[in-house]
């Protein structure tokens, strides 16, 4: 068993979700990211901010009381006062000139770095900057202390460092409840997705079937119009289609009938006038030996002629039966090689054409038009071909092996071979060789039969259910080959049965 291996997101619904899905993700993710910044610039803004605030206040609170130039003792003093007033009692560094103090004089002032020293001295106002000091986030601060008189530089600088751990806290926090909120959102956008695909693809698969039943015949499909949108614009489109569809179709098949009930009657008309004109036309030709030359010349002429008329007349009648669908099989047991052989020995033609028959193949098939279609088969090889006219009687079984099911289905077939030795068909009339009064050479205006033959060949073997199939040998020739099943019955067997086969 041969699988074909299953396509993920072929469906228009799988992939009008996923791209929603995706959609909603990307701007889930963009707005969290975006978020996320914003929030964590708004806390860091904010602890910078109050720290900052916080130390001009306190310098404020102590700084009036201070004496210049200091010495190191009160320098340390300053620095301890500031940082006592301040929340957590971060470390406070003042520096004077080439003097330095601490307030706690086992900080690690590391955190103060030579940058933010020079841009406290270069810019001479307030300079942050944040630091990574062994895996933990601190803000660093340095401002120049100026006079309250004239505003002044007064060379005393004071650094602060806190830790900004709670604000990195805070923005984790918020990172992890904006991350859990992804999930719901992937989810509600997929059951959205869903809904809107449910809905964007209803009137689609609407039409689709509608699609499918109008290819299969049915021209009186429609799809209910519903909405505004280009769907049903479509849909409108659709309807239009299948009206000028049905219209047509309906018009084909009228004329069609018109002009088989023209052809079936023109031919039952003419059948009465023709009998008339063959009996006079044989008494004509019984009777043309005593006539003058001209006169019996004349007379097989228009015996000939009425023979040809009256064999097209029935050959209409014949295909006027086949397209209405009223030919029906008289089967019956036969020994097919002997149909074969009474068929050659009925016309004449067992001394002209090489007979090779299986013995023993029977089957229950229509005499009668097994017999037209091997007389057909094999006049065209005796007049168009060249000797040696060959038929090949067989039975042939075939086990074609069922590649999707695995299973071995046997059917059992007649075949039968007319091969001639001639120049063979030309390849563009292999595939026309069938059609109604079709001609190979198109210069031939006339020929002996009605050009419905191979035609009522084919269509007798439609009927029990075969086919007729034309080639030409590797060698040389035409060949043409009767396919029938094999239906096996008893000898006597005789029944009565509706047509088989495609066109039936």
């Amino acid at each position: 068993m041969r699988l074909r291996p299953p396509r993920p997101f072929r469906g228009l619904r799988a992939r009008l979700v996923i791209a929603f899905v995706l959609v909603a993700l990307a701007g889930a993710v963009t707005a969290t990211a975006l978020a996320y910044r914003e929030a964590r610039t708004a806390i860091l803004s904010r602890a910078q901010d109050s720290f900052a605030q916080d130390v001009e206040d306190r310098i404020g609170a102590v700084a009036p009381d201070f004496d210049l130039p200091p010495t190191q003792r009160s320098l340390t003093d300053l620095a301890r006062r500031i940082s006592e007033g301040l929340d957590g009692a971060p470390p406070v560094v003042a520096r004077y000139q080439d003097l330095q103090a601490t307030s706690d004089p086992l900080a690690d002032r590391s955190r103060i770095t030579p940058a933010l020293r020079e841009a406290v001295r270069a810019k001479d106002r307030v300079s942050f900057q944040r630091v990574d000091h062994q895996g933990t986030p601190y803000l660093a601060l340095g401002t120049p202390v100026t006079f309250v008189d004239d505003g002044g530089a007064s060379g005393l600088e004071i650094f602060a460092v806190t830790s900004l751990r709670p604000e990195q806290d805070d923005t984790a926090a918020l990172l992890s409840a904006v991350r859990g909120g992804i999930l719901p959102v992937v989810a509600l956008a997929a059951v959205l997705a869903l809904f809107a695909a449910r809905t964007v693809l209803r009137p689609v698969r609407d039409l689709g079937r509608a699609t499918r039943r109008l290819a299969e015949g049915d021209l009186s499909i429609r799809v209910t119009l519903t909405g505004h949108d280009e769907l049903t614009d479509l849909a409108r489109d659709f309807n239009t289609t299948a009206d000028e569809l049905q219209s047509s179709v309906t018009e084909l098949r009228e004329q069609e009938a018109r002009a088989q009930r023209f052809v079936a009657d023109v031919s039952h008309e003419l059948r009465t006038p023709l009998a008339a004109m063959t009996m006079v036309a044989t008494v004509l030709d019984e009777d043309a030996d005593q006539l003058p030359p001209d006169a019996a010349h004349a007379a097989r002429t228009v015996s000939a002629e009425t023979a040809k008329l009256s064999r097209l007349v029935d050959d209409l009648m014949e295909m006027s039966r086949f397209d209405s669908g009223t030919a029906r099989l008289h089967l019956t047991g036969t020994d097919l090689a002997q149909t074969i052989r009474a068929t050659l020995a009925l016309r004449g033609w067992t001394d002209a054409v090489h007979a090779e028959l299986a013995a023993g193949v029977r089957a229950s098939v229509d005499r009668r038009r097994i017999d037209v279609v091997i007389a057909n088969l094999v006049g065209n090889a005796l007049r168009h071909g060249a000797p040696p006219v060959t038929v090949r009687l067989t039975a042939n079984q075939n086990q074609d092996q069922d590649q999707d099911l695995g299973q071995d289905q046997n059917q059992d077939q007649v075949i039968v071979t007319v091969t001639d030795n001639g120049p063979g068909l030309p390849p563009d009339a292999l595939a026309h060789v069938f059609d109604r009064f079709y001609k190979v050479d198109a210069a031939r205006t006339r020929s002996e039969g009605s050009g419905l033959g191979t035609a009522i060949a084919l269509e007798n073997a439609r009927l029990h259910g075969g086919t007729i199939e034309v080639a030409n040998a590797p060698g040389g020739g035409a060949v043409f080959t009767l396919r029938l099943p094999l239906r096996r019955t008893d000898e006597g067997d005789t029944e009565e049965a509706r047509p088989q086969g495609p066109d039936a």
